[in-house]
């Protein structure tokens, strides 16, 4: 897909230092957009991204650190980049831990911090930039999802994940029709295996995981300032994956 325009315009991926998160914050500086490194703990690894994002050609780039989960980090990382970047245009919602182990062997603690990586990460960074996106009149908001998850997803494994992420397509939904008078757009992108993935199930949709430009495509349409009239979707970056529900 033909890369839009983000000349003048503030992104924030959150978890950008690494991963999918990188990729994403990477291909809005190949538009030239200001983007805002996101990391909780991997400082060098943010550092160097940004630095690539300079070099793709980034208007203008930054580091930020803060635990998307807590309300005061929240608003301390989007006060940083709105002093250095200007007020967040592009907010794609990426942080989410994982947990793959049968749900009765997860300790409650583990199955909070899930749910508050995914959910209320998501939940807390969109609040924090409605304001300021309402009072502009113009906002692009892309959470990511996981495959399958908005069709009733069951399996022994991962409970607080798929619950999670079930909850960030319904909380998609609902922000897009609360925001649909307002300028702003609210998607999500929902992978199944992407290819930096730690393991590959034996049998894969087209015989390969997502790559990154396999997300980058669908960046690439929900952040357009011409995808205006598109709120409240997702798009799933599956290959055509039919889970087996047990």
């Amino acid at each position: 897909m033909e890369e839009p325009d983000l000349s003048g315009r503030t992104v924030l991926v959150t978890g950008s230092a690494t991963g999918v998160g990188r990729e994403l914050l990477l291909a809005t500086a190949d538009c030239g957009a200001r983007t805002a490194v996101h990391y909780h703990t991997s400082a060098d690894a943010a550092r160097d991204a940004a630095e690539d994002a300079r070099e793709r050609g980034a208007e203008a780039t930054m580091t930020v650190q803060g635990d998307v989960t807590d309300p005061e980090s929240v608003d301390g990382l989007f006060a940083a980049v709105e002093s250095e970047l200007g007020t967040v245009d592009v907010l794609v919602n990426n942080v989410g831990d994982f947990a793959p182990a049968h749900w009765a062997d997860i300790e409650f603690d583990t199955w909070n911090r899930v749910l508050e990586t995914n959910l209320n990460g998501t939940a807390l960074c969109s609040k924090r930039a409605l304001p300021a996106m309402r009072e502009r009149e113009y906002g692009r908001i892309v959470n990511i999802g996981y495959a399958s998850s908005g069709q009733g997803l069951v399996s022994p494994k991962n409970f607080p994940y798929f619950v999670a992420k079930a909850g960030v397509l319904m909380f998609t939904r609902m922000l897009a029709a609360d925001t649909q008078d307002d300028g702003i757009t609210v998607n999500a992108i929902s992978p199944y295996v992407v290819e930096n993935s730690d393991e590959f199930p034996e049998e894969l949709p087209r015989g390969r995981p997502a790559s990154f430009d396999d997300l980058i495509a669908p960046l690439y349409f929900f952040v357009d300032p011409d995808s205006e009239y598109v709120s409240g979707e997702n798009i799933e970056v599956d290959g055509g994956w039919l889970p087996e529900r047990v």
